[in-house]
């Protein structure tokens, strides 16, 4: 693969950054870091984000391409793999605020907009545009299904053919979207830090070497893509960050990464100085992080996840550590809901916002729910919310809680009797 500098010689990245020990790297397909393993990131050039304007942002593409100048990749339009997400819609939740008591304006930032129907559109277009740039002629993943049907669709899209590992218990639906866009999709019997681990692998085998995996090998740019996320918001809410965030969180990755964003856009101008809080969501069946942050620990434990949000079960959670670091220093928390608080998150984000959310969102809502409950959120804050897949994705987690109303025949005399004409 390619590994010198020159193919982003356009970018305002100049290395990667070891998260450990600060040791620096060339811009290559490299995800751990030579000297201590730990994870690596992308550093930039201050001088070139400083260069960056409001004005140059507002001209650029209808997607998340007018964030170029921000991330490693894209800067020209010709050497993007990309199925162009982004802009996605920041919802007034005014109903769901009302009934959680905020005086603040309360928004659920609507990432099932995009064209996969989940935020993974954003890492995966970021990612596979670097892996193109890097010379990998096939496309994969590890994937609780999202980032399956992401990856395979950016495939098609490009003409590139992908293979992508996932656990053989996803949902019926996220199996069948990733399939049909044509490319190769190997169901592993067991979990997916299993199916994670066995990727991991294969990125050293001969067989795969010419094999961009996108959550593996070139991780370091597919994790700049969520940064996306935490500039749409503040320039949906006319250049300002929102008091607090709630995030959900799998690896924790994104929850850091929407962060990031918010401390780059005071750093470099395009925001004025502000404080805000950041707030990690997941499911009892898979709650590392946020169990560590409960007992007042720096380690995460490992789980074996179970429950019904499959996309945020990643029991060895690759960044939760630093999810950690950005709550603790925002003065933000953590809850965990189970299975039946998921589903009930699900109906309340959809009957007050018209929002209908997969596993991952319920969990964000029920969270929220949680969070003001407690007295750990503040309603009088303004707050936006995440919900980063669709829910058709997940049509049997509340399968058994909705249904028709009425059952009527077609006549006036049975609609009467049902009580439909008062």
């Amino acid at each position: 693969m390619t590994s010198t500098l020159s193919v982003f010689t356009d970018s305002p990245a100049r290395n990667l950054v070891c998260r450990g020990c600060g040791a620096t790297f060339s811009l290559a397909a490299q995800h751990a870091c030579y000297e201590c393993f730990g994870p690596l990131e992308v550093g930039y050039d201050p001088a070139a984000l400083a260069q960056v304007t409001r004005e140059q942002i507002e001209a650029g593409p209808q997607n998340i391409w007018r964030y170029a100048p921000l991330l490693p990749v894209g800067v020209d339009p010709d050497t993007r793999v990309s199925l162009d997400p982004g802009l996605t819609p920041l919802v007034k939740a005014d109903g769901l605020g009302k009934e959680l008591g905020f005086t603040a304006q309360l928004w659920v930032k609507d990432d099932s907009a995009n064209p996969t129907h989940s935020f993974k559109d954003r890492v995966v277009s970021v990612a596979l545009t670097a892996a193109k740039a890097l010379g990998f002629t096939r496309y994969s993943c590890a994937s609780t299904g999202n980032l399956a049907n992401s990856v395979a669709a950016h495939a098609a899209r490009a003409g590139v053919p992908s293979t992508v590992f996932i656990p053989a218990d996803l949902e019926p639906g996220k199996i069948i979207m990733t399939a049909v866009y044509g490319g190769e999709v190997v169901a592993i019997e067991g979990s997916y830090d299993e199916v994670n681990r066995l990727c991991s692998e294969l990125t050293e085998t001969d067989e795969f070497e010419d094999t961009a995996f996108v959550n593996v090998n070139v991780r370091p740019f597919y994790a700049e893509g969520s940064k996306t996320l935490g500039y749409e918001v503040a320039e949906q809410l006319g250049w300002r960050i929102p008091a607090q965030v709630v995030i959900p969180m799998a690896s924790g990755e994104l929850l850091t990464k929407i962060d990031k964003a918010f401390a780059e856009l005071v750093e470099i101008g395009l925001v004025p100085p502000t404080e805000w809080k950041v707030f990690g969501a997941q499911s009892a069946g898979c709650n590392p992080i946020a169990k560590a942050l409960h007992d007042g620990v720096d380690e995460i434990t490992p789980v074996k996840p179970t429950g019904i949000a499959k996309s945020l079960n990643i029991g060895d959670p690759a960044a939760g550590v630093y999810a950690l670091e950005s709550v603790r220093r925002t003065g933000g928390w953590m809850e965990y809901v189970d299975d039946d608080e998921i589903r009930a998150g699900i109906q309340l984000l959809a009957r007050t916002t018209g929002v209908y959310a997969e596993t991952a969102g319920g969990v964000t809502t029920a969270v929220l729910k949680k969070l003001v409950e407690s007295g750990k959120l503040d309603p009088s804050a303004e707050t936006v919310i995440f919900n980063t897949g669709d829910g058709l994705k997940t049509l049997d987690a509340v399968a058994g809680n909705v249904g028709p109303t009425h059952r009527v025949k077609p006549s006036l005399k049975s609609a009467r009797e049902a009580g439909l004409l008062g």
